[in-house]
């Protein structure tokens, strides 16, 4: 088997990813992160890879004081240890310390790996030096649904609440998600494959994991059940175009997508074609 980074925004089908690899044989770390209302499977993320990006990102974002000040002053900028919530700059530079460069090496050391974060999607360049025979998985899902996924975690989970979410706010960190993943992670290379939440359910993700990481995926993770077509709500040109792109990239084409967006502006800039993943 080969291993794998899963990577793409928060609330856009990468646990389902790693639920339907999580009996392959894979490493995903340590004490993983139990379920909860909203991913009841669980997340499949490992609390220590969460830190050690956490750790990354709090050098390049504005952090949250603790306590009573962070909460009544700083509700824009995300809790601790929740800066999968964060718009990070495409020009941040990472700056990492000798004991965390250990730490991601004695992670990657335990073959075959498969890990999963949101954060991955900032850090990877931090990441790429310790990883062997890998796999990146981009996963994403439309950025209106995701946006309201996100805005609906926010007032649900208690430590969020006190979060200052928006709608726009939502799209922003989906947009500089998948923008450091198109501008920066997947021009310096390596083998990628790009799925859309969508292709989970017409087979097609599954025999296309199964291929590229050569393991046996559990396709009865799968529950049809969260699959459910929402209205879709305004975006920019620029993220409808970015969100084209990763649909190329998948060799998906969101018709649904491509029909609304026909009848809001009067034309298609999703065009019907469905390309292989490169």
């Amino acid at each position: 088997m080969r291993n794998c980074l899963v990577l793409g925004s928060g609330r856009s089908g990468t646990s389902l990813t790693c639920g339907i690899l999580a009996n392959a044989g894979y490493f995903m770390g340590n004490d993983l992160l139990p379920g909860d209302d909203q991913n009841p499977k669980g997340y499949f993320e490992s609390p220590e890879i969460n830190e050690i990006n956490e750790q990354l990102l709090a050098e390049v974002v504005p952090t949250r004081p603790r306590g009573i000040v962070g909460n009544l002053f700083f509700r824009s900028r995300p809790p601790h240890l929740q800066h999968w919530l964060s718009a990070v700059s495409v020009n941040a530079q990472f700056h990492f310390s000798r004991k965390l460069r250990a730490r991601i090496a004695n992670l990657t050391r335990r073959e075959p790996f498969c890990f999963k974060d949101p954060r991955f999607s900032y850090t990877l360049s931090v990441w790429r030096p310790f990883l062997r025979d890998a796999v990146f998985v981009c996963v994403f899902r439309d950025p209106s649904t995701t946006a309201e996924s996100i805005l609906s975690k926010c007032k649900r989970d208690p430590y969020l609440r006190n979060l200052s979410m928006t709608y726009e706010q939502a799209l922003k960190i989906w947009t500089r998600m998948y923008q450091h993943i198109l501008e920066i992670h997947y021009p310096a290379g390596g083998d990628w494959l790009f799925v859309n939440y969508d292709q989970f359910f017409d087979g097609a993700a599954v025999h296309r994991l199964e291929a590229i990481l050569h393991a046996s995926v559990n396709s009865r993770f799968l529950d049809l059940s969260l699959k459910r077509s929402k209205p879709r709500k305004l975006v920019s040109t620029e993220i409808g175009e970015m969100y084209d792109k990763l649909c190329r990239l998948a060799g998906h084409c969101d018709y649904a997508y491509a029909k609304w967006w026909g009848q809001r502006f009067g034309t298609s800039r999703m065009s019907p074609v469905y390309r292989r993943n490169p």
